[in-house]
C-alpha cells in the first residue's frame, strides 16, 4: 500500500481531458468513448488484477480511492466504469478467498474486454435473490437467457455481460444462476437512455432472447433468496464500496467548487470576498464535515473486504449503510455547494448544475434508502415476527 500513489495512475492531465468532456457528453447525452478508450490504454481496466496476471494489482481500498478521484473529473463515466470494476472486483474477492472462478474476468479485462453488469431488472425488489428472467440449461452445460435488464450501464460497449436468471426446470428446487454472456444477435441493446442525469453512463435497456452463456460461463447455481455464497457477498460488498465512492468523488467535486466560488466572489454589501462571510464560512465547514466523514468508513469497509474480516450477520447492514450514507451526504454537500454559488449555479452550462443532477441517481441503486433501512433493522433488532 505504501507505493501507491492515486495521481500516478490517474494523472492529473489524464484527469483534466475526462473533465473536459464531461459537459459535452452530458449535453449530448452519448457514451464517453473518447475517457474508456484513455482509460483502458492506462491499464485502468485492470486495475483489480492481480499483478501475476499483469493487472494493476491493487486493493478494493486503493481502487475506492481512484473511484473518487475519477468521479471528482466525470461522475459519469466513473459510473459507468464501476460496472465493469464491480466484476474485476468480485473476481478478486473470490480469488483471495482460495476460489479461481472468475479467472477469465480478470484475463479478459487485461485484454481490453468491457464487463457490463446486468443484475438490474424492472419490479424486481429481491435484486440479487431472486429473478425475472428465465435461464433454460442446455445439454452441453450452457445457459440460455431470455429476459429484460434494465440500468445496464457501458451499454454501448460491453463485450460480456455478466447476468443471473432463474432456472426453473425442476420447480421444487428452482436454482439462480449466474453466468457471463458475450454480445451476440441473441441481444439487443435499446437506444432509451435519456435521464436527467448521469447520461454518460448509457445504462440502456437490455433485451435478451436466448443469449448463451457457454458452459465455463456459467459461474453459479444457487438457491434463489439470501445466500451465503461468497460470489453473491462479492458483487453485493464491491458494488456498495464502489458506488459510495462514485458519490463520494461527486461531493469533493461539489465542495472544492463551493470554495472557489466562495474566494472568487465579492459581496457589494460588504466589499469583501464571500470566503469572509460566517454564514458562507458555516455552509462550508457542514460540507467539508460531512465530506470528511466519509472517507474513512470507504477506506475501512474496503480494506476489511481485502482482509477477510468477519462481521457475520452485519456484513450486510454495514455495507447498505454506507452507501446510504455516501449518497445522502453527497446530495445534502452538492445542495449546499449551489446555494454557495448563487444562482448562476442553476444555469445548465454551470458544473454544479450537472452535479445536481448526477447526484441524484444515487438512491435509485441498490441498496435504497427503504432497503437499507430494512436490513440495518433486521441486523440489530431480527426480522419482522410472523
Amino acid at each position: 500500500m505504501s507505493t501507491f500513489d492515486p495521481a500516478v495512475l490517474l494523472p492529473d492531465d489524464l484527469l483534466e481531458r475526462i473533465r473536459t468532456r464531461a459537459a459535452a457528453v452530458d449535453a449530448d447525452n452519448r457514451f464517453p468513448e473518447e475517457d474508456l478508450a484513455e482509460l483502458r490504454d492506462a491499464g485502468y481496466l485492470a486495475i483489480l488484477v492481480p499483478t501475476a496476471l499483469s493487472g494493476g494489482g491493487l486493493s478494493l481500498a486503493e481502487a475506492a480511492v481512484l473511484q473518487q478521484r475519477l468521479a471528482s473529473a466525470a461522475p459519469a463515466t466513473a459510473l459507468a466504469i464501476n460496472m465493469h470494476l464491480i466484476w474485476t472486483g468480485v473476481a478478486k474477492v473470490l480469488q483471495d478467498r482460495g476460489v479461481d472462478d472468475l479467472r477469465f474476468v480478470q484475463e479478459g479485462a487485461v485484454a481490453g474486454e468491457v464487463f457490463g453488469f446486468g443484475i438490474s431488472e424492472a419490479g424486481n425488489d429481491l435484486v440479487l435473490f431472486g429473478s425475472d428472467t428465465d435461464a433454460v440449461p442446455q445439454p452441453d452445460g450452457s445457459y440460455s437467457f431470455t429476459g429484460t435488464k434494465i440500468f445496464t450501464s457501458l451499454g454501448p460497449v460491453w463485450t460480456q455481460l455478466g447476468l443471473h436468471g432463474l432456472d426453473t426446470t425442476d420447480p421444487d428446487a428452482p436454482r439462480l444462476v449466474y453466468a457471463f454472456v458475450p454480445r451476440t444477435d441473441a441481444v439487443r441493446t435499446r437506444d432509451d437512455w435519456d435521464t436527467m442525469g448521469m447520461r454518460g453512463t448509457q445504462s440502456r435497456t437490455t433485451e435478451l432472447h436466448g443469449a448463451v452463456a457457454p458452459p465455463e460461463r456459467v459461474v453459479r447455481r444457487v438457491t434463489p433468496g439470501p445466500n451465503p455464497d461468497p460470489l453473491v457477498f462479492g458483487i453485493f460488498s464491491v458494488f456498495e464500496v464502489l458506488l459510495a465512492s462514485v458519490y463520494t468523488g461527486v461531493a469533493r467535486r461539489a465542495l472544492d467548487l463551493a470554495v472557489e466560488s466562495a474566494k472568487r466572489r465579492t459581496s457589494k454589501k460588504t466589499g469583501k470576498p464571500y470566503s469572509d462571510d460566517p454564514d458562507i464560512r458555516w455552509r462550508i465547514a457542514g460540507m467539508a464535515l460531512a465530506y470528511d466523514g466519509l472517507l474513512p468508513q470507504i477506506d475501512a469497509l474496503a480494506r476489511d473486504i481485502d482482509a477477510q474480516a468477519d462481521h457475520g450477520a452485519q456484513w450486510f447492514a454495514k455495507l447498505s449503510g454506507l452507501k446510504h450514507r455516501a449518497v445522502d451526504a453527497a446530495k445534502r454537500i452538492v445542495d449546499e455547494a449551489m446555494l454557495v454559488a448563487g444562482g448562476s449555479s442553476y444555469f445548465t452550462h454551470n458544473e454544479l448544475s450537472r452535479l445536481y443532477r448526477d447526484v441524484l441517481a444515487g438512491m435509485f441503486h441498490p441498496s435504497d434508502p427503504e432497503s437499507a433501512h430494512s436490513t440495518v433493522a433486521t441486523a440489530w433488532l431480527g426480522p419482522i415476527s410472523s
